[in-house]
Protein backbone atom coordinates (compact mmCIF):
# COMPACT_ATOMS: atom_id res chain seq x y z
CA UNK A 1 0.00 0.00 0.00
CA UNK A 2 1.16 3.28 -0.49
CA UNK A 3 1.58 5.40 2.45
CA UNK A 4 0.44 8.84 0.72
CA UNK A 5 -2.80 7.25 0.19
CA UNK A 6 -3.46 6.64 4.26
CA UNK A 7 -1.49 9.73 5.66
CA UNK A 8 -3.85 12.03 2.87
CA UNK A 9 -7.53 12.75 3.25
CA UNK A 10 -10.02 14.59 0.20
CA UNK A 11 -8.58 17.81 -0.53
CA UNK A 12 -4.37 17.13 0.99
CA UNK A 13 -5.31 17.46 4.31
CA UNK A 14 -2.87 15.69 6.36
CA UNK A 15 -3.32 13.38 8.89
CA UNK A 16 -2.70 14.40 12.85
CA UNK A 17 0.42 12.58 14.23
CA UNK A 18 -1.93 11.06 16.68
CA UNK A 19 -4.11 9.68 13.88
CA UNK A 20 -1.06 8.85 11.41
CA UNK A 21 0.78 6.71 14.21
CA UNK A 22 -2.62 5.02 14.85
CA UNK A 23 -3.01 3.82 11.32
CA UNK A 24 0.57 2.72 10.96
CA UNK A 25 0.57 0.65 13.88
CA UNK A 26 -2.75 -0.82 12.56
CA UNK A 27 -1.27 -2.68 9.47
CA UNK A 28 1.44 -3.10 11.26
CA UNK A 29 -0.75 -5.69 13.11
CA UNK A 30 -1.68 -7.25 9.94
CA UNK A 31 -0.11 -10.74 9.18
CA UNK A 32 1.12 -9.04 5.95
CA UNK A 33 1.61 -6.00 4.19
CA UNK A 34 4.14 -3.86 1.72
CA UNK A 35 4.16 0.13 2.79
CA UNK A 36 5.52 2.44 0.43
CA UNK A 37 6.72 5.95 1.93
CA UNK A 38 9.05 7.83 3.52
CA UNK A 39 7.17 9.19 6.87
CA UNK A 40 10.17 9.21 9.08
CA UNK A 41 8.37 9.79 11.81
CA UNK A 42 7.39 6.38 11.64
CA UNK A 43 10.04 4.56 10.18
CA UNK A 44 11.55 3.30 13.30
CA UNK A 45 8.44 1.59 14.16
CA UNK A 46 8.25 -0.12 10.07
CA UNK A 47 11.31 -1.38 10.24
CA UNK A 48 11.57 -2.95 13.78
CA UNK A 49 8.64 -4.46 12.38
CA UNK A 50 9.41 -5.69 8.42
CA UNK A 51 10.93 -8.57 7.04
CA UNK A 52 13.16 -6.43 4.84
CA UNK A 53 13.34 -3.08 3.18
CA UNK A 54 13.91 -1.85 -0.21
CA UNK A 55 15.68 1.51 -0.20
CA UNK A 56 15.27 2.95 -3.70
CA UNK A 57 18.13 5.63 -3.41
CA UNK A 58 17.91 7.14 -6.62
CA UNK A 59 19.72 10.49 -7.71
CA UNK A 60 17.06 13.77 -6.83
CA UNK A 61 17.07 14.97 -10.67
CA UNK A 62 15.82 11.05 -11.43
CA UNK A 63 13.33 11.40 -9.07
CA UNK A 64 12.18 14.87 -10.51
CA UNK A 65 11.94 13.96 -13.64
CA UNK A 66 9.34 10.91 -12.77
CA UNK A 67 7.39 13.13 -10.17
CA UNK A 68 7.08 15.91 -13.95
CA UNK A 69 6.00 12.57 -15.61
CA UNK A 70 3.64 11.26 -13.28
CA UNK A 71 1.87 14.75 -13.08
CA UNK A 72 1.34 14.74 -17.10
CA UNK A 73 0.26 11.60 -16.83
CA UNK A 74 -2.49 12.27 -14.20
CA UNK A 75 -2.75 15.68 -15.01
CA UNK A 76 -6.05 16.96 -13.37
CA UNK A 77 -6.71 12.96 -11.80
CA UNK A 78 -6.46 11.33 -9.01
CA UNK A 79 -3.50 8.46 -8.82
CA UNK A 80 -4.74 5.33 -7.96
CA UNK A 81 -2.25 5.07 -5.13
CA UNK A 82 -3.85 8.09 -3.21
CA UNK A 83 -6.27 8.69 -1.69
CA UNK A 84 -9.59 10.01 -2.92
CA UNK A 85 -9.86 13.56 -3.73
CA UNK A 86 -6.13 14.38 -4.19
CA UNK A 87 -5.92 15.48 -7.26
CA UNK A 88 -2.20 15.57 -9.12
CA UNK A 89 -0.39 18.79 -8.41
CA UNK A 90 3.23 19.78 -8.18
CA UNK A 91 4.24 22.71 -5.79
CA UNK A 92 7.33 24.48 -5.48
CA UNK A 93 7.40 23.42 -1.69
CA UNK A 94 7.12 19.72 -2.91
CA UNK A 95 10.04 20.00 -5.62
CA UNK A 96 12.02 21.80 -2.82
CA UNK A 97 11.28 18.58 -0.17
CA UNK A 98 12.56 16.63 -3.30
CA UNK A 99 15.70 18.64 -4.11
CA UNK A 100 16.57 18.63 -0.10
CA UNK A 101 15.99 15.09 0.44
CA UNK A 102 19.62 13.84 -0.14
CA UNK A 103 21.05 16.64 2.59
CA UNK A 104 18.27 16.58 4.87
CA UNK A 105 16.33 13.36 5.29
CA UNK A 106 18.40 10.58 3.28
CA UNK A 107 21.42 11.23 5.82
CA UNK A 108 18.73 9.76 8.94
CA UNK A 109 17.42 7.18 6.50
CA UNK A 110 21.07 5.74 5.61
CA UNK A 111 21.93 5.85 9.38
CA UNK A 112 18.42 4.05 10.17
CA UNK A 113 19.45 0.84 7.54
CA UNK A 114 22.81 0.92 8.94
CA UNK A 115 22.10 -0.16 12.77
CA UNK A 116 21.89 -3.12 13.96
CA UNK A 117 17.54 -3.81 13.75
CA UNK A 118 18.06 -3.07 9.95
CA UNK A 119 21.55 -3.88 8.62
CA UNK A 120 20.21 -7.73 7.90
CA UNK A 121 16.86 -6.15 6.14
CA UNK A 122 18.07 -3.34 4.06
CA UNK A 123 18.37 -3.78 0.54
CA UNK A 124 19.44 -0.55 -1.35
CA UNK A 125 18.57 -0.22 -4.73
CA UNK A 126 20.68 3.22 -6.20
CA UNK A 127 20.20 3.14 -10.03
CA UNK A 128 16.69 1.95 -12.27
CA UNK A 129 19.49 -0.67 -13.93
CA UNK A 130 19.74 -1.81 -10.18
CA UNK A 131 15.91 -1.77 -9.42
CA UNK A 132 15.34 -3.81 -12.76
CA UNK A 133 17.75 -6.55 -11.60
CA UNK A 134 16.30 -6.83 -8.42
CA UNK A 135 13.07 -7.30 -9.94
CA UNK A 136 14.29 -9.34 -12.59
CA UNK A 137 15.90 -11.84 -9.59
CA UNK A 138 12.91 -11.44 -7.48
CA UNK A 139 10.41 -12.45 -10.23
CA UNK A 140 12.58 -15.83 -10.76
CA UNK A 141 12.17 -16.83 -7.05
CA UNK A 142 15.86 -16.34 -6.51
CA UNK A 143 15.77 -13.04 -4.30
CA UNK A 144 15.63 -14.46 -0.32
Amino acid sequence: MHLDALYWKPGWIESSKAEWAETVRGVLKRDTWIMDGNYSGTLLERIDACDAVIFLDLPRTTCLWRVMLRRAMYRNATRPDMAKGCREHLSLEFFAWIWNYPKRSRPKVVKLLGEERAREKAIRLRTPAEIDRFLDVAAHGEFT
